[in-house]
């Protein structure tokens, strides 16, 4: 009798390769063990165990995310800006709440922490020690995670092009994603972001969004658009509102593309009171805001869906909301003496960090003065020669009436400061000099009321002394008052 060929189960196949790699082997023992050395003597050393058993255990086992225990629930945090944010507010939330749970709060977001953290969570068999795990994902590292992690919830805060050095243009990472991000994942995602909200377009979503506001315009106001064109019939996007680069809502004047409804729809937002309104199917709730900024309320739009997801009640979610507050390396504000000092993340080499910054930073009211410090100052490993990014930045919003004084400091002063006479800022408002605390000692305090601190990702101690030195010189302006 003739044997007849049949083709072979790919989905047998795939199930099979799962079960291998579940299989712990003594390479992996071995991996495991060393890594949890590496871990507890960094610890004893007082350092921080983020990256490096990540990489001890990926050396001695490359398929080492493979093998170790997983939680029964794993919430990935994606995006260009705002994973850390949404992150870091899923986690207090959390905490607030009682849950016990794995992240990577204080440590890296690629493959190499992620692996930290799970080892870290798991026993010496390499069973995972608890049910519930809440992983901030670098997107590019989607290749090396997805793979062998499979998140249950998966969040896409925004897509916008991101420094040059890493994710360059939004389609890049796009393919990224849609490529490695599984089937199975459920993904949350931002409606308004025509981007953002197309990604892993066959897995089940639920989508967040903002109805139309005031300040929403008719108009694009950014240098940077991100995506021009639809990306099915490659025909003109028309947009019923804009709210800033390509965010807002949109439609193909040819095909069926536009911006998705969001099944969690902010439609009411109180900034005098400090409130939302957020409808999901047929009710509304009210949350108190964390923060005024427009990035963070759609974070908390995200955060809200997530907790949602996992059982927490609103009163549960709103009194945390009422007790949190944005990481301090990202956002503060003090009041001193009478002036308010904020602090706020730039994030220099990404534009759209920036452009947001100062866009935030206009619309503030009062009389303000800006300082500026947007360099790679003594990181060199973070460092870079391509300056392009900044005429990709809208310094144009920093060229406001109500902005009287631009301070632009740190060793690239004079890349910024040429950008900013581009911008048509009159030089007599400006004072650019490299020493960051002699520029920061000309600050002018007549006639203002709030003192923004714009600065980069990796110049988070040189804040703190510039924030240091703006104190000292309202202490002396103070005292000169009691004198006359």
């Amino acid at each position: 009798m003739k044997r007849v060929k049949t083709k072979p189960d790919k989905k047998e196949n795939r199930r099979k390769n799962k079960m291998n790699q579940n299989k712990k082997t003594f390479r992996f023992y071995i991996a495991l063990w060393m890594a949890k050395l590496a871990s507890f003597t960094l610890k004893v050393l007082r350092r921080n165990a983020t990256n490096f058993p990540g990489k001890v255990a990926l050396t001695i086992c490359p398929d080492f995310l493979a093998r170790i225990g997983k939680p029964k629930t794993i919430v990935g945090v994606t995006g260009t800006n705002g994973k850390t944010t949404v992150c870091n507010m899923i986690n207090d939330i959390l905490t607030q709440n009682g849950y016990s749970f794995m992240n990577n709060k204080y440590g890296s977001n690629i493959n190499e922490g992620i692996t930290t953290t799970l080892l870290q969570g798991a026993g010496l068999s390499g069973k995972a020690k608890k049910e519930l795990a809440v992983l901030e994902i670098d997107e590019r590292s989607a290749n090396k995670v997805y793979p062998y992690v499979t998140p249950t919830y998966l969040v896409c805060t925004n897509l916008f092009r991101d420094s040059l050095m890493r994710n360059a243009h939004t389609e890049f990472i796009s393919d990224i994603l849609n490529t490695y991000i599984p089937k199975e994942t459920i993904m949350i995602e931002n409606a308004d972001d025509l981007i953002c909200s197309h990604i892993a377009e066959n897995n089940k979503k639920i989508y967040f969004g903002i109805d139309k506001l005031p300040t929403d315009s008719d108009h694009f106001e950014n240098i940077t658009r991100d995506i021009r064109v639809c990306p099915k019939c490659y025909s003109k996007l028309e947009y019923d509102y804009v709210r800033y680069h390509h965010i807002g809502k949109a439609h193909c004047t040819k095909c069926d593309f536009k911006t998705p409804e969001a099944d969690y729809l902010l439609t009411n937002l109180d900034l005098e009171n400090k409130k939302m309104t957020v409808k999901h199917e047929e009710s509304e709730e009210i949350y108190d805001l964390v923060s005024d900024n427009i990035i963070n309320i759609y974070n908390m739009l995200a955060v809200i869906i997530v907790l949602k997801q996992l059982g927490l009640t609103q009163k549960q979610i709103n009194d945390s909301f009422q007790n949190l507050k944005i990481v301090e390396t990202r956002y503060s504000k003090e009041e001193y003496k009478g002036y308010d000092i904020i602090t706020q993340l730039a994030k220099g080499m990404n534009p759209i960090a920036c452009s947001l910054a100062f866009d935030y930073t206009r619309k503030q009211p009062g009389n303000k003065a800006v300082i500026l410090i947007l360099d790679d100052l003594h990181e060199e490993a973070h460092g870079s020669e391509d300056t392009a990014w900044q005429y990709d930045a809208d310094y144009e919003f920093l060229n406001d009436d109500s902005i009287h004084q631009l301070i632009i400091a740190g060793p690239r002063y004079l890349d910024s400061y040429i950008r900013s006479l581009m911008a048509d800022i009159p030089a007599e408002k400006m004072v650019h000099e490299n020493d960051l605390l002699k520029a920061t000692s000309k600050l002018k305090l007549e006639g203002i009321d709030k003192i923004f601190i714009l600065h980069d990702l990796y110049s988070i101690t040189e804040t703190k002394q510039i924030k240091q030195k703006v104190k000292e010189l309202i202490d002396s302006k103070v005292e000169e008052k009691h004198e006359d």
